[in-house]
């Protein structure tokens, strides 16, 4: 039979298992607003009996506390981690693309492209009326100053903005770092109590609280591994092996192990794009291995703020190596290579984003640049163009040898399928060289004069940004010629004449020539919505703008405004000059519409996630949250628990003074 004070001990046991709720609950409820805090609980189960040699063969000997654990479920983890990196990304979309809406504005109270651009061809209206006075003159060059400072003011704008993406990026990546070593040492500190039979509970919820903030800024991957005795395989250690994966599966903890990413500033002769400011971060981990930054799963706030940094909506550079050779460049002979491109936006010089010099990859080699030549090659009989682009190298690379490099793929800079920050760039740099050159072209064609009587000179420059002179695009390459060909008769097949003159009747059409251009060459590659200006010796002398045509040295007929009415005709006429299908008074209209589907995808997507995130955040507190409520029923369960484990303790206190003191001798 058990002993004597085998009750006692039972009663004990269930004394100390209702004070160890006791004290669960206690700190559920102190711990009920603390963020990351995961409800615990007391795991009890009945002791194993006791064998007694009587006729019910054993006796229940009380219950045993097992640990304190906490509720949680990696499920829910999951889902949120996975929902919160996508409601980084379109929270840092929908931020910036809103002040990008705000950059673009044009209304009541704020004067935009379409205010400026519609006053400066009402001061042409007044000009066509007054065409000889200095004062509608100089009235017209004043609008058109304002309508060149807007770019300017535009293009610094975007570039503030993408020096604010780059140092936001900066500090992401240092928190993910900081977060990183963090989780390293707890790792470490969760082994040691667990090796040692513990919990560690509390530092498992700042673990997973690190976890929460870490996904918000990239897509988080977590997996726990036991550790088992090697020489005893069945045989688990109680230690455990984290592991933290980031970026679409790129290692970050492993244990107490981690790795950093490195900032890496591109220099001046390394830029991307030909409007960039310097100084953009590549990535790159500590160990050596690249972060790449078109990483489609990348996810969270640093996904956004590349999109938007270096978002080119996949208009990059990128071609085939069909070519090595050797170019003298001033006293020296380097190496080139030649890229044959096909693209569209690639064989148009209005829409080239490259910069004058920087970093080509071909075959995964990366290769650095002084300066590029555009080349097309017309086939005469099939008038086909075959459009490439030719590198001269560097000095910086270390080995010029391009042997082998033909056939390879080529590219500068990454694709990145956003309307980010460049993209924005390019827009508004074709936007400014297709109305420079339709401008240009108008006030210097043939017979255009000043009021001097001189041969007109062209209004819309660049401003050179190693001096104080302009860009006057006069190496501008023809691209076209002339074909006259004898009008034939339908019926007879033979040569027409003019009735009136018996003159031979022709018909003129143009076809394109094969030409080069390199980017050293004064053209209107140089000029960007930052470089945009009026001519600085039209802007000192008003009457050296050309609003007639006529006879050189003839400074008489001052009145005249032929000029004017064909520059009147740009504002709406997609014949003079088109962008993007549309005309120049509306390039505002094709911007602000891609704006605003960028603002509103990330306005849509980012008020899905926060709702989907308010629900998985509600599931999981429904399972690891404290219910202030449901604590204080505990207490009270518990709470009576206690006492009754206390009262058996005392009936049995009497039982043994009664047994030992006052029974006989």
């Amino acid at each position: 039979m058990p002993s004597t004070f085998f009750g006692l001990n039972t009663a004990y046991l269930g004394l100390t298992a209702a004070n160890a709720s006791l004290n669960t609950t206690s700190n559920n409820i102190s711990n009920v607003q603390t963020e990351g805090y995961s409800r615990q609980h007391t795991v009890q189960q009945a002791a194993d009996a006791i064998r007694v040699f009587s006729q019910y063969g054993s006796a229940g000997a009380g219950v045993e506390t097992l640990a304190i654990e906490r509720y949680r479920d990696e499920f829910y983890d999951v889902k949120y981690w996975n929902n919160n990196a996508n409601l980084g990304e379109y929270e840092a979309k929908q931020y910036y693309m809103k002040l990008v809406e705000k950059y673009f504005a044009d209304g009541d109270n704020v004067e935009g492209f379409s205010t400026i651009f519609s006053d400066m061809f009402d001061s042409l209206q007044e000009l066509k009326k007054s065409a000889g006075e200095s004062s509608t003159r100089t009235q017209f060059l004043s609008k058109a100053i304002n309508l060149t400072e807007y770019f300017n003011t535009m293009q610094k704008n975007l570039q503030d903005m993408q020096k604010d993406l780059n140092e936001e990026i900066k500090t992401y990546v240092s928190q993910i770092n900081s977060y990183a070593s963090e989780l390293a040492t707890m790792n470490q500190q969760i082994n040691v109590i667990e090796m040692s039979g513990g919990t560690a509970n509390e530092l498992r919820d700042r673990r997973a609280l690190i976890i929460d903030k870490l996904s918000e800024i990239v897509s988080v991957e977590c997996e726990e591994q036991k550790v088992v005795d090697l020489n005893n395989p069945d045989h688990e250690t109680g230690a455990t092996r984290y592991i933290v994966k980031i970026a679409g599966g790129q290692p970050l903890v492993d244990d107490t192990s981690y790795n950093t990413i490195n900032l890496i500033a591109r220099e001046a002769y390394e830029s991307a794009n030909q409007s960039d400011v310097v100084g953009l971060y590549d990535l790159k981990w500590d160990n050596g291995n690249s972060f790449p930054l078109t990483n489609a799963e990348m996810g969270g706030r640093l996904r956004g703020l590349i999109d938007l940094r270096d978002g080119n909506n996949a208009e990059y550079f990128h071609g085939t190596a069909t070519g090595v050779g050797k170019m003298t460049v001033g006293e020296e002979t380097r190496s080139t290579v030649t890229i044959t491109v096909d693209d569209e936006y690639l064989t148009d010089l209005n829409k080239i984003t490259l910069p004058e010099n920087g970093k080509i990859k071909v075959g995964g080699r990366e290769i650095f640049f002084d300066q590029w030549t555009f080349n097309c090659e017309v086939n005469e009989k099939t008038g086909k163009a075959v459009y490439s682009y030719t590198f001269v190298m560097s000095d910086r690379n270390e080995d010029v040898g391009l042997a082998g490099l033909q056939g390879k793929e080529a590219s500068v800079g990454n694709k990145i399928g956003y309307q980010g920050i460049p993209y924005y760039q390019e827009q508004m740099n074709e936007w400014v060289r297709c109305f420079a050159q339709a401008v240009n072209g108008i006030i210097t064609q043939d017979g255009s004069i000043d009021n001097y009587g001189n041969a007109a000179t062209k209004l819309l420059l660049a401003d050179k940004a190693t001096d104080e002179t302009q860009w006057l695009f006069d190496g501008v390459p023809a691209t076209t010629k002339t074909v006259m060909e004898p009008k034939l008769d339908p019926i007879t097949g033979l040569p027409m004449t003019d009735p009136d003159t018996g003159d031979p009747l022709y018909n003129t059409y143009e076809v394109p020539i094969s030409y080069k251009v390199s980017c050293k060459d004064d053209t209107y590659y140089w000029l960007t919505a930052s470089s945009f200006n009026v001519s600085k010796s039209i802007r000192s002398d008003a009457n050296l703008l050309a609003t007639r045509s006529g006879q050189v040295g003839d400074a008489s007929d001052e009145s005249k405004y032929d000029i004017v009415d064909q520059l009147l005709d740009l504002e709406k006429s997609r014949e003079k000059m088109s962008f993007r299908g549309a005309s120049a008074g509306e390039f505002l209209q094709c911007i602000l519409s891609d704006i605003a589907l960028n603002t509103q995808n990330a306005d849509t997507f980012s008020k899905c996630y926060t709702t989907i995130g308010k629900s998985v955040e509600n599931q999981r507190l429904s399972i690891s949250g404290v219910d202030a409520d449901e604590e204080a029923v505990n207490l009270v369960k518990y709470q009576n628990a206690y006492t009754l484990a206390s009262k058996m303790i005392q009936t049995l206190t009497e039982v043994y003074d009664r047994l030992i003191l006052q029974t006989g001798v």
